[in-house]
């Protein structure tokens, strides 16, 4: 089995291989991965973080070992934590990177992509954070446009806001809304939630297919059209400019 590592500041991961192919997620800077087939310039994935599996083209990353693949499982996880920076490799060189990318070996602004030294005197983060920083890194992403499997503040879905703003903060959530959904501790009202928490809705058939954090005052920052901050009660979200509910409420959880 062949692994690889995106060392671009990101690359559209798509249904099958193919640039007309939907895009279901995004690989960024620093994110590893196996690979599971290959076909005509292009390889098939399964992103170590999250198990999204997905087809990127072969000239968008650069393979690594098993042992390498291996180590940076094992590594702790640094994250860029500006909205977008730039990294300097050793011939001064500049590359630009996006909030949430990762810096492997990173230390005393400082990291190693496999064989290559770069330099990065941005902000970071390593660790486990509270829930205002998860609010917080979310109105980061605020008025980002929707783009369906983006991951970056230049275009991002629902699922994507909530995953990126709880990766950069430490928690790791599946790519997919529905299985976000699967996760943590059903909240019975909105008065029970807090600030952090996620919002799942649904469509007339009972799919879930929406989601977005929970704010203060009953409002919640969520991605329909851009990144936005809507109303939101019992019955679902309120979007005040259309003076109409635009989803349907299916449950708030408590993620920790």
């Amino acid at each position: 089995m062949d692994y690889g590592i995106c060392n671009l500041s990101n690359v559209p991961v798509r249904i099958s291989p193919d640039h007309k192919s939907e895009m279901i997620s995004e690989l960024l800077f620093g994110d590893h991965f196996k690979v599971l087939d290959s076909s005509k310039g292009w390889i098939k994935i399964c992103i170590a973080a999250d198990k999204t599996e997905g087809w990127i083209e072969t000239l968008q990353s650069v393979k690594i070992t098993k042992e390498y693949y291996t180590k940076l499982n094992e590594a702790p996880f640094i994250f860029t934590n500006d909205l977008v920076d730039f990294i300097e490799d050793s011939n001064a060189n500049l590359f630009p990177i996006i909030l949430g990318s990762r810096l492997p070996e990173y230390k005393d602004n400082a990291f190693k992509l496999i064989e290559e030294n770069y330099l990065f005197e941005g902000n970071t983060t390593n660790a486990s954070s509270n829930k205002a920083s998860i609010v917080k890194t979310a109105f980061m992403y605020l008025n980002s446009p929707f783009l369906l499997g983006g991951k970056t503040p230049f275009g991002i879905d629902a699922s994507g806001l909530t995953q990126m703003a709880y990766k950069v903060n430490g928690y790791q959530l599946p790519r997919e809304v529905t299985k976000q959904a699967t996760l943590g501790e059903v909240l019975s009202f909105i008065e029970e939630s807090e600030p952090g928490d996620l919002a799942f809705f649904d469509d007339n058939e009972g799919n879930i297919i929406h989601t977005g954090i929970v704010l203060a005052n009953n409002y919640i920052i969520h991605s329909y059209g851009k990144v936005r901050v809507d109303m939101i009660d019992q019955s679902g979200i309120y979007n005040q400019e259309l003076r109409k509910h635009t989803h349907k409420l299916r449950v708030i959880k408590k993620m920790f």
